[in-house]
């Protein structure tokens, strides 16, 4: 899925904003420079005298490829002779020229009417940015994942914490490398603070930087804002039911937090439901047991997640308070 309109608005409105503050200020450069050395000024009004020439000639009929080449060598030689007036007085050559943030497009976010490489990066920047809103993002990487908070004792179901966990890390750090449109589901089940959220963004990193449309947000917020929409309450929501339901990978953290009447039920139902539908992959978080989870949502949640759900239970103390 492509990102949403928002998104894309917002980076093409970085992008006119960069684009415009580059050229103001090489404008306000080349202003003072001009009114500093009246060669270089001079050497100015000879290049637009020039550009006229040469824009004048397109409403021409007939062969005008010899007098534009011609004009076009003409400005070449200005500029080279601009540029040695400029490096003698201790300006740079381009002194007079804007300094795009990226020179590859000019900051106009496209070549050639495909998308520039810093258009793509500013896309994935924004994602993560509406992320950060809600979870430290930018704090959970697979690479400051500490696996010595965890036990290397066996506790009394003879399972040593700190190998589980190793093997659970191993298995979200592959399905983050190789996560495609027909990734699995996850589910993330533990106890309060033992890296389950920590795991799930990690996993929203590398897959955000692999291009991907990631949503995250945990049950009750996002059943919060399902529930505005639907009755035309928008203003201030920050998830929408096409935003949910049509991401590459939707993070549901804190599931069976949200309030239990059934409005949430059937949001949750509705969710986990289309998702596996439509076969987009869901990373979900819980601090309920499996038992709980059969108990809390009635058999039409339950038994998808029990039958569509990889499930990676992670055992220890929080980490928190270590």
């Amino acid at each position: 899925m492509a990102y949403p309109g928002s998104i894309y608005r917002k980076a093409q409105r970085i992008l006119e904003e960069r684009r415009d503050s580059a050229i103001s200020e090489a404008q306000i450069r080349s202003d003072e420079i001009r009114s500093t050395n009246p060669e270089i000024d001079e050497l100015q009004k000879q290049l637009s005298a020039v550009g006229l020439e040469i824009s004048q000639l397109f409403f021409y009929k007939g062969n005008t490829d010899e007098k534009v080449n011609e004009l076009k060598n003409k400005s070449k030689k200005i500029i080279e002779k601009r540029s040695e007036i400029l490096k003698k007085n201790g300006y740079s050559e381009d002194a007079m020229q804007p300094s795009y943030v990226c020179p590859v497009c000019e900051d106009r976010g496209f070549i050639g009417g495909r998308l520039c490489s810093c258009h793509r990066q500013l896309l994935k920047d924004i994602m993560k940015e509406e992320i950060r809103k809600f979870a430290p993002i930018d704090e959970c990487t697979f690479d400051n994942f500490d696996l010595n908070y965890y036990s290397s004792e066996a506790l009394e179901n003879s399972i040593i914490p700190r190998q589980r966990v190793q093997k659970i890390f191993d298995a979200a750090r592959l399905y983050a490398q190789n996560f495609s449109a027909s990734s699995k589901n996850l589910m993330f089940i533990g106890k309060t603070g033992l890296g389950k959220t920590h795991l799930s963004l990690a996993i929203a990193n590398v897959v955000i930087n692999k291009g991907y449309y990631v949503c995250y947000g945990t049950s009750q917020n996002i059943c919060d804002d399902l529930q505005s929409e639907q009755f035309g309450r928008t203003d201030g929501i920050n998830y929408t039911k096409q935003q949910v339901l049509g991401c590459d990978l939707l993070i549901l953290d804190d599931l069976g937090t949200e309030i239990n009447n059934q409005y949430s039920i059937a949001t949750i139902y509705n969710i986990i439901n289309s998702r596996i539908l439509s076969k987009k992959p869901t990373v979900i978080s819980t601090n309920c047991e499996i038992s709980e989870l059969l108990e809390k949502y009635d058999q039409r949640i339950s038994s998808r997640l029990t039958g569509e759900y990889t499930k990676m239970t992670i055992f220890g103390k929080d980490i928190r308070n270590i």
